[in-house]
């Protein structure tokens, strides 16, 4: 099934923009020419592609429409580059990487990618066990995600293991688990969760106490502040090894098990010849291998 390359391109200014008008502006045509591009490909396909919301959303058959739009958007940027032509500088790479990993090792490497390609790149936040998501839907290009299982139409690669901590300050484990490690002393201690997809927490405690206990719980949506949360006594957390180490070392956390949760890292991308992700891969395995091992 072929779509005309401009109703593409329309397709993925809907969504850039967020309204049809918007899409209407940044391709200098009328809302009304917009109208009927969607229209041409919703008739193609037989189904409805977008959502008339505010702003506008992908359906499931609009995601891989969209994943085509932003494929097509890239081929031409990538031949653009290679015949020398100014337009191929800057071409932005949207990526989805978890909030620890940026806030560690993810951002170096992504430094480099910028010099050594040229790119620029959009960077969206979100969990690493549900980052798959926005490359379901077309709106990345390559994710940083625990989910081993390639997205249809993109690779999956492991390129890591990071290691999670589960650490407190030393004043609060003192007041919190005089006696031990317990489930009972982890039934009550308060403890700290990034937001409601953050499971980390949850699988020290089944490891000590194999079920499920519901101590009071700080939400701290932020990596960084996560943290300084633990360091200030406000409750106890995992952080990944490459945050901690530098606390443990010090005397500024300390340890409340001697073994790790590990989790693989896994980096996803669009199944595309495209030599700028093949270079951001590329770096990103490179980078990924020095910090964590």
């Amino acid at each position: 099934m072929d779509f005309p390359v401009e109703h593409l391109a329309t397709f993925a200014a809907i969504l850039d923009e967020g309204s049809f008008e918007g899409a209407a502006r940044r391709l200098h045509i009328t809302p009304s020419a917009i109208s009927q591009r969607v229209r041409a490909m919703e008739q193609r396909v037989g189904t409805v592609l977008l959502q008339r919301t505010r702003p506008v959303t992908v359906t499931a058959a609009g995601a891989v429409a969209l994943r085509a739009a932003r494929q097509v958007q890239q081929i031409a940027v990538d031949v653009a580059a290679e015949l020398g032509a100014d337009e191929a500088t800057g071409t932005l790479i949207p990526i989805v990487v978890n909030a620890d990993s940026l806030a560690t090792w993810f951002v170096p490497a992504l430094a480099r990618a910028s010099r050594e390609t040229g790119a620029a790149f959009e960077v969206m936040r979100a969990d690493e066990t549900i980052s798959t998501e926005r490359l379901r839907s077309g709106a990345a290009m390559a994710a940083l995600t625990a989910t081993s299982t390639a997205v249809p139409g993109c690779t999956s690669t492991r390129i890591g293991t990071d290691r999670y901590f589960a650490v407190a300050s030393p004043a609060f484990a003192a007041r919190h688990f005089e006696d031990g490690v317990t489930g009972a002393a982890l039934a009550t201690a308060p403890q700290l969760e990034f937001d409601r997809h953050d499971v980390f927490q949850q699988r020290f405690i089944r490891r000590i106490t194999r079920t499920a206990v519901a101590p009071p719980r700080h939400f701290i949506p932020s990596s960084a502040e996560f943290a300084h949360a633990i360091e200030l006594g406000m409750g106890w957390g995992m952080l990944p090894e490459l945050q901690c180490a530098a606390g443990l070392a010090d005397g500024r956390l300390v340890a409340l098990g001697d073994r790790p949760i590990l989790m693989p890292l896994f980096w996803q991308r669009w199944k595309l010849d495209s030599p700028v992700l093949d270079d951001l891969s590329r770096i990103i395995a490179a980078e990924a291998a020095a910090a964590l091992g």
